[in-house]
C-alpha cells in the first residue's frame, strides 16, 4: 500500500496530464517536418524515442520547479508532494536529474542534433524554475522557449526541415507566454490588462495556423481544429476577464495547458494528415481524465 502511495506521489510530482501535452508537441513537430518532406521519411521508432525524451524533459522540469518552490509551497501549497513530506527533497532531486538525463539521452537515438536541442530545453527549464518565473517579462518568454524547443525537437526527426520551418517554434513561445502570464494571478487574482494581452497572443497563434493551412490548401480541415481550440481556451478566459479571481484564473490556466493538445492537433491537420490529427486530438480526453486524478497547475 505504501509503495502504491509513493508511486502516486512521484507521478503527481511530474504532472502526468501535462506530460501528454508535451508528447503532442513532438507529434506536431513531426507533422510540421512533413510540410516539406514525405511521411515515408519518418522513422516511427525514432518518433517514440523523441516522445520518451519529452517525457523526461517535461517531467524533470516540473520536478525541479517544485524543488525550487519548496519554501513558498510550505506556505501557499502545503498539500503538494514535497512540502507534505510524501517525497523528500533529496529523493526529488535524484528523480529530477534522472528524468532530465533520460530526456537528453533518448533524443540522442535520433541524432546528436536532437540531443543538443533536448539539452537546450533542459537548461531553459532549469533557468525558468530557478530564476525565470520571478521575471514578469523574461519569465513567460523563458517558459515559452521550452515549448518552442519541444516543437523543434519533433521537427528534428527530419533535420533538413528545420531551416525552413524553425520559426514556427516562436508560436509556442507566444502561446506559453500567454498561459504563464495568466497563471501569475492564480493564487491572488489576476490583472485584466494582462488577460487581454494573453488573449491577443492566443489569437496570433491561431491566425498563423490558418494562414499556413491556406497556403498548403488544407484550410477547411484546419479551421475546424482551430475553432475547437479557440472555444476551449476562450470560454474560461472570458470568465476570468469578467471576474479575475484566483479560481477563475486557475481554470483559464488549466484550459490553456490541456488545450495545447488541440493546438498541436491543428498543426498536424495543417500537414493534411487527418488521421494523425485525430490521433493527437484523442490525447485530449486522456489528458483530461488524468487531470481529474493529478493536478495540472
Amino acid at each position: 500500500m505504501n509503495k502504491a502511495l509513493n508511486l502516486k506521489a512521484y507521478l503527481q510530482l511530474t504532472r502526468p496530464a501535462n506530460i501528454i501535452t508535451a508528447i503532442a508537441d513532438i507529434l506536431a513537430g513531426v507533422a510540421i517536418a512533413t510540410f516539406s518532406f514525405s511521411i515515408e521519411d519518418i522513422n516511427p521508432t525514432k518518433v517514440v524515442f523523441l516522445c520518451i525524451s519529452t517525457i523526461g524533459l517535461y517531467g524533470g522540469g516540473i520536478v525541479f520547479n517544485d524543488i525550487f518552490d519548496l519554501e513558498l509551497d510550505k506556505i501557499e501549497r502545503p498539500e503538494r508532494v514535497i512540502p507534505s513530506g510524501k517525497i523528500s527533497k533529496k529523493n526529488a532531486i535524484i528523480f529530477g536529474i534522472l528524468l532530465l538525463t533520460l530526456g537528453v539521452f533518448s533524443a540522442m537515438s535520433n541524432s546528436l542534433f536532437s540531443s543538443a536541442i533536448a539539452l537546450f530545453i533542459a537548461i531553459c527549464a532549469l533557468v525558468y524554475d530557478k530564476f525565470g518565473k520571478y521575471h514578469s517579462f523574461f519569465g513567460p518568454i523563458n517558459m515559452g522557449l521550452c515549448r518552442g524547443g519541444n516543437l523543434i525537437l519533433g521537427m528534428s526527426i527530419i533535420e533538413n526541415s528545420i531551416p525552413q520551418w524553425w520559426w514556427l517554434g516562436i508560436l509556442p513561445v507566444c502561446y506559453i507566454a500567454a498561459i504563464t502570464m495568466i497563471s501569475r494571478g492564480e493564487v491572488h487574482g489576476g490583472n485584466k490588462n494582462t488577460l487581454y494581452f494573453a488573449a491577443l497572443l492566443y489569437v496570433i497563434v491561431s491566425t498563423c495556423q490558418l494562414l499556413i493551412a491556406f497556403q498548403l490548401n488544407h484550410l477547411l480541415v484546419t479551421a475546424a481544429f482551430v475553432a475547437l481550440h479557440i472555444f476551449l481556451i476562450f470560454k474560461p478566459l472570458i470568465n476570468a476577464i469578467s471576474n479575475p479571481i484566483g479560481p477563475n484564473i486557475g481554470k483559464a490556466v488549466k484550459a490553456g495547458v490541456l488545450s495545447l493538445i488541440v493546438m498541436d492537433a491543428a498543426w498536424v491537420s495543417v500537414s493534411g494528415n487527418i488521421n494523425l490529427a485525430i490521433g493527437v486530438l484523442i490525447l485530449l480526453p486522456i489528458s483530461i481524465k488524468i487531470a481529474k486524478i493529478f493536478a495540472v497547475t
